[in-house]
């Protein structure tokens, strides 16, 4: 069975940190680039940070440059999003997503089921 399971999300307060996790099952997770993405009410989701299947490359979103940092254990089949400085603005339900490319013009990408995030004093 294909998942892939993200975890950490939670209630802090503005300028704290949290660090979410998501593990991938059922397909070949070192193959797959992942990416992170949120979405609130009413709005289209909001691709944050990007890394590629190695984890030789990273892409960051405005919105987080300098305060996000995604890195991934492929022995673990888990990819994280280390977010400091937090704030308000940031609350949101945070998504994982796989992505790799399968033929000239097709693409597999898998969805988690997202964790919440709320930052509020």
């Amino acid at each position: 069975q294909v998942q892939l399971v993200e975890s950490g999300g939670d209630l802090v307060q503005p300028g704290e940190s949290l660090r979410l996790s998501c593990v991938g099952s059922g397909f070949p997770f070192s193959q797959y680039a992942m990416r992170w993405f949120r979405q609130t009410p009413g709005r289209d989701r909001e691709f944050l940070t990007s890394i590629t299947a190695d984890g030789g490359v990273t892409m960051y979103a405005n919105s987080v440059k300098g305060r996000f940092t995604i890195s991934r254990d492929n022995a673990e089949n888990t990819v994280f999003l280390q977010m400091n400085n937090l704030r308000p603005e940031d609350t949101a339900v945070y998504y994982c997503s796989a992505r790799r490319p399968t033929g000239p013009t097709t693409i597999d990408t898998k969805w988690g089921q997202g964790t919440q995030v709320i930052v509020s004093s």
